[in-house]
């Protein structure tokens, strides 16, 4: 069955480039498919989707987006009128990959429309912002960023190798077999942190051994979110949420801050779910000279010349443990909280740098005050990374998955 590349971009400005693409992708008998999303200049050659199409998906008016006086509001309504047109060639099966090339507006532009993809989906972005930081762009999804190298303007020596190996790369994915796959299990998403590790592998050990496949998503902000982005696509068949640790940093405004709602993906996609306020005892900072001022005189432990560990305090601990509540009390599938008496990590043990009863007691009464009626607190006088707990919540969760 031929397979089918949606080549996405700008074709007044970066026409001949994607001209060149197209030209490579189809002699190796893939089929392509071009949306241009352009405003200003006129296209180099004639798009299968034209701009046109792009704006009205959006309910734009394109002779006013393109009048060069709105240029924010035109890449709002091109990314989005493009993500919907994209998210429907999929539905449709009309799209086995997607590549896209452009500058920092190119690139926010076709990313936003990749985004609305599955994992797996195969994504490719040449961009002049390839070589940095592009977690704002890829946000949880699998895109494939190719550093342009020089500005994606013309054909040159350089530009002509990066084009035909980014053509080379789509079609590779697109066209390569998938190998069957042997015996699939249900897949249980876990979070970890390094503070929580020993829990986390002897619980999954367990539920390993029950016939489950875990998948562990390091709890540093992108962990959490693409760990929630997986549930709420639906791959997911359990959460073992034992590290909830981003949400100290979203009320300390730490590093690995996952946003307000972390936590709530189970909740919202009916899957079951062992809820565990782990290591909400720490917020991340980088190095000690980035710690906020207000933060200085407060309890901070180096993890390493680049992770500075901030104690939260009663007041914080009140606020995260409020959060989790309201993230199980949103739940359509069974949800169970589990609270390790003797600390909610490694630091915070008897003797630890991070050992504060009374801090940890704020957020567990926070829980259970602000919890609805029925939903199940199972209370054990344990550190969270003793083998009694974690395997106390593997076994909760499987109980709920199997009944």
């Amino acid at each position: 069955m031929t397979k089918t590349v949606i080549i996405v971009g700008a074709l007044d400005t970066k026409g001949l480039e994607f001209a060149f693409v197209r030209k490579l992708i189809e002699r190796s008998g893939v089929r392509t498919l071009t949306i241009d999303f352009g405003v200003m200049g006129t296209p180099a050659f004639a798009a299968d989707i034209p701009r046109e199409e792009v704006a009205r998906a959006a309910n734009a008016d394109l002779t006013y987006l393109a009048n060069g006086e709105h240029k924010d509001e035109a890449m709002h309504a091109m990314a989005q009128g493009l993500a919907v047109i994209v998210s429907r060639l999929y539905k449709e099966g009309q799209l086995d990959g997607i590549i896209g090339m452009g500058g920092t507006g190119g690139t926010s532009l076709a990313t936003t429309a990749m985004r609305t993809l599955p994992v797996g989906v195969p994504k490719v972005m040449v961009s002049t912002v390839g070589g940095g930081n592009v977690s704002a762009y890829a946000e949880t999804k699998d895109i494939t960023f190719m550093p342009s190298i020089v500005d994606i303007a013309g054909i040159n020596s350089i530009s002509r190798r990066i084009y035909t190996n980014a053509a080379g790369a789509i079609i590779g994915m697109v066209q390569i077999d998938e190998p069957e796959a042997q015996n699939e299990k249900p897949l249980i998403a876990a979070s970890m942190f390094g503070n929580t590790t020993t829990a986390v592998n002897h619980s999954r050990g367990i539920l390993e051994t029950a016939g489950y496949e875990v998948l562990v998503f390091h709890a540093t902000g992108t962990g959490g979110k693409t760990m929630e982005s997986l549930i709420m696509d639906g791959y997911i068949a359990g959460s073992l949420d034992l590290t909830t640790t981003e949400l100290a940093d979203t009320v300390c405004g730490g590093v690995f801050d996952a946003g307000p709602e972390r936590v709530w993906a189970a909740s919202r996609r009916g899957i079951p779910a062992v809820i565990v306020p782990g290591c909400i005892d720490m917020a991340n900072f980088g190095g000690i000279d980035t710690v906020p001022a207000q933060y200085r005189d407060r309890n901070l432990y180096q993890w390493n010349p680049d992770v500075t560990l901030l104690r939260t305090n009663a007041a914080e601990n009140t606020k995260i443990g409020e959060m989790l509540a309201a993230a199980a009390n949103a739940a359509t599938a069974p949800v169970t909280i589990l609270i390790p008496l003797k600390g909610v990590s490694m630091l915070d043990s008897e003797g630890g740098r991070f050992w504060d009863p009374e801090a940890d007691r704020s957020c567990f009464d926070a829980i259970k005050k602000t919890l609805k009626p029925g939903i199940p607190v199972i209370e054990m006088d344990a550190n969270i990374n003793d083998p009694a707990f974690s395997g106390k919540v593997a076994e909760t969760l499987l109980n709920m998955l199997q009944n």
